[in-house]
């Protein structure tokens, strides 16, 4: 995707943080523009991915598989279970930012080679204070290095879920969720995965019924609101060649 190529422009400038001629002129102050949230320390999961890696190092994974990866809901999420009739891989990480996932991509992501890789990050990125064009810009980060060897592997991002637990920022998860869905619109290879929409009763709240006790993380039936929308888009992919 070679929009994405310059990534701190363009996150700058989709979100209206700077003119269009300024970020051009400027790319220098459209990274300080996107840059207002220090990112966590990523070595705080070393233990994680060490163990990742021992695993990988033992067993054998299977090759163009369905990659899952991101925070804690995808750590939680029993996708062999969910997903029988496809071969995954789970490398959920809890707590993860969209920049902890970049920082250990290459252990994560790219030694898998994947056919299709499921995102899901970001909703604690927000909680953190991190503002739109920062998220954004990690985002594209990610596509950028999951592309870079392979251009045509399909990445499916899965929005950013309402929760009880961390309803009073849902306005600025659905800003981000808005983004980022008009970002990758369009693109043949980048896919957005609408898990939110469902997840909001009649109330006009999150359907208490999907969590579990914490109000944020997912219960049963909230993956199982999961799988259905993000099978929907597998299947998607696949008829259309893609993955």
């Amino acid at each position: 995707m070679k929009d994405l190529c310059r990534r701190s422009l363009l996150a700058a400038c989709v979100v209206g943080s700077c003119s269009t001629l300024s970020c051009l002129d400027n790319p220098a102050a459209a990274e300080a523009l996107v840059q207002t949230v220090a990112d966590p320390a990523p070595l705080r999961y070393d233990a994680d991915i060490a163990a990742f890696t021992t695993w990988d190092s033992k067993n054998s994974t299977p090759d163009d598989a369905v990659l899952f990866v991101g925070s804690s809901s995808i750590r939680f999420w029993p996708t062999a279970l969910y997903f029988p009739n496809r071969k995954v891989v789970n490398r959920g990480f809890g707590g993860a930012h969209i920049s902890d996932v970049n920082h250990f991509v290459q252990e994560t992501v790219l030694s898998h080679d994947p056919g299709v890789v499921v995102f899901y990050a970001g909703d604690n990125d927000v909680w953190a204070g991190k503002g739109e064009a920062q998220i954004l810009d990690d985002f594209v980060e990610f596509v950028s290095a999951v592309q870079a060897g392979a251009t045509s592997t399909p990445i499916v991002f899965v929005s950013i879920k309402p929760s009880p637990s961390r309803w009073n920022i849902w306005a600025e998860m659905q800003t981000v969720n808005q983004t980022i869905r008009s970002l990758v619109a369009g693109d043949p290879f980048l896919h957005y995965a609408d898990v939110a929409t469902p997840m909001i009763g009649n109330d006009s709240l999150p359907i208490p019924e999907l969590f579990v006790e914490d109000g944020l993380h997912l219960n049963a039936a909230g993956y199982g609101v999961w799988t259905s929308v993000v099978e929907t888009v597998l299947a998607a992919i696949g008829d259309s060649g893609g993955g």
